[in-house]
């Protein structure tokens, strides 16, 4: 099975408000960066959506580590937190909540917290991507 690395981010100026995402995956010698914006989104949302837009781009099953300084993230899939969630029809969410569990499923999954902001190069990249998306008025 191929092992994928990523790393992802989100960034949101106000909260709500216009959002950014972004992610780097690295597979052996290959790199790819990708990001995207929302004109009026959320913080949580930004951080989800660049995770579900890293797996989306996964033809094959894959073991994934993806690196997330997302204590939202990466806390719901340690504690399971999805579990209680999915059966009580997501409060926050749903439709990203989903699809990330949709993604996560086909593939073999591990989320590895990053502390933000604390200079893992690839964490701080996915941060200029995410702050650059950013739709601006």
């Amino acid at each position: 099975m191929k092992e994928v690395i990523v790393y992802t981010d989100g960034a949101c100026s106000y909260n709500p408000g216009p959002g950014g995402w972004a992610a780097v995956l690295l597979y052996g010698e290959h790199r790819k960066e990708i990001s995207g914006g929302d004109p009026d989104t959320t913080n949580n949302r930004m951080e989800l959506q660049a995770v579900i837009e890293s797996l989306k781009l996964l033809k094959t099953k894959c073991k994934v580590k993806i690196h997330s300084d997302s204590a939202y993230i990466v806390n719901c899939f340690h504690q399971k937190w999805y579990v209680k969630w999915e059966r009580e029809g997501f409060k926050k969410n749903p439709d990203l909540w989903r699809e990330l569990l949709a993604l996560t499923r086909k593939h073999d999954v591990e989320f590895i917290k990053v502390k933000g902001h604390s200079n893992v190069e690839l964490n701080n990249r996915c941060d200029e991507l995410a702050r650059a998306a950013v739709p601006r008025a």
